[in-house]
């Protein structure tokens, strides 16, 4: 199951505005770091397996190119735990 389109729009604005990774004390939102979509996409796809599930799995799935594209992390690998917590709480009223 996926989200509608307008929701997954809305889920989208959600993750850009509440959401960021944390490098160095610096606090880059996923809306500016362009990796919004993909994890709204991401969690649209998981989300009948529940908020927690899908969260978790969905920022193991999304994969952050760094040092010009020679490597990629994870998104779990670059958000403090809260943050975990916090997409959770965005996809509950989806669920």
């Amino acid at each position: 199951m996926s989200l509608p389109a307008s929701d997954l729009k809305d889920l989208q604005a959600a993750v850009a505005d509440r959401l960021y990774l944390q490098i160095n004390g610096w606090h880059l939102y996923l809306g500016d770091a362009g990796l919004a979509e993909a994890l709204a996409v991401e969690c649209s796809a998981l989300i009948n397996q529940g908020a927690a599930v899908a969260a978790r799995q969905a920022i193991e799935a999304v994969k952050v190119p760094v040092a010009g594209g020679a490597s990629q992390l994870t998104l779990a690998r670059l958000m403090p735990p809260s943050q975990l917590r916090d997409l959770e709480e965005i996809l509950e009223p989806y669920c």
